[in-house]
């Protein structure tokens, strides 16, 4: 099978999922492909699908808790789809390209907009699919239009408003094995520079003070409910910041941050995660919601 995936790119076999996420948790994934280019992946695709072998598309691996098992299937990374083109107001980008890259090459050509996304550390097509935000911002605010690839390796163009975007959300994460987003337009303003750049650093220090950035995470694990903020009920209301369960921790720092403390396997990430769920579903009558993606636990 090897042989087989090589034409279309570079082939990793047996692979330990922690060095492709966030969190550094999870078990082996059995291939992961690298696709040269978009065409490359268009064949991949074609391929996949017609020797019916199971496939994932995965970003920067900061929004996914992986299982302990293996994923015995092809893991594709877009890397190499990484490039930023700019044409007035307008800036094209490619799935593969991560969030701080191209908030910095928009600030560098004077153009405002993005720089909310500049600590995010996700890939440009994870973050559509997940309508990533922050500071009350999302990326489906400034989107223009999405290019995505279909099952059959089609092309096709999506106008931003015939996607359906909602908080943390969209219709695309709902078609994953349909469509695989590699590429985006996005509509920004006049900026200057050296304002934005201000902007940033505004972002990067409150990130910085009051996120447990020293420690692997996927970032904020539930969505905040309405009117209320998930770390407050999870520190004042149950009680459980601090809380451990084998190598994982709710941080000290924030008590929506799950953090990878000491080795913690997926399962112990998991477990405090159900733990915090059916607390507070039992003292606040609150069903909360998880953000990050919960992969090969099936």
């Amino acid at each position: 099978m090897i042989d087989k995936l090589n034409k279309y790119g570079e082939v990793l076999e047996n692979v330990s999922l922690k060095k492709y996420n966030t969190y550094r948790i999870g078990g082996i994934a059995k291939y992961i492909v690298i696709p040269n280019d978009v065409e490359s992946l268009q064949e991949l695709i074609k391929f996949l699908n017609a020797n019916q072998i199971k496939y994932m598309i995965l970003g920067n691996g900061s929004n996914v808790i992986f299982s302990d098992k293996t994923y015995d299937g092809a893991i594709i990374k877009l890397d190499k789809l990484n490039n930023v083109e700019i044409d007035g107001l307008q800036v094209t980008a490619e799935a593969g390209v991560m969030l701080p890259k191209l908030v910095q090459t928009c600030v560098n050509n004077n153009l405002q907009g993005l720089e909310w996304a500049s600590g995010i550390p996700g890939t440009v097509g994870g973050s559509i699919v997940g309508n990533a935000g922050a500071y009350k911002s999302e990326i489906s605010d400034f989107l223009i239009n999405v290019t995505v690839i279909d099952k059959n390796g089609n092309i096709k163009t999506l106008k931003a408003n015939e996607i359906d975007f909602q908080y943390r959300h969209s219709s695309l994460k709902d078609k994953l094995k349909d469509l695989v987003v590699i590429s985006a337009v996005f509509g920004l303003k006049p900026g200057n520079k050296e304002e934005s750049l201000k902007v940033m650093e505004d972002r990067r220090t409150r990130r910085v003070e009051s996120q447990p950035l020293e420690y692997p995470s996927a970032g904020s694990i539930f969505r905040n409910p309405e009117g209320d903020f998930a770390g407050r009920i999870i520190e004042c209301d149950v009680k459980l910041k601090g809380k451990t369960i084998g190598g994982a921790k709710v941080s000290e720092k924030h008590a929506n941050f799950i953090i990878n403390y000491n080795n913690a396997s997926s399962q112990d990430v998991r477990d405090l995660i159900d733990l915090i769920h059916s607390k507070v579903l039992e003292n606040n009558n609150i069903d909360l919601i998880v953000e990050p993606e919960f992969v090969n636990w099936e």
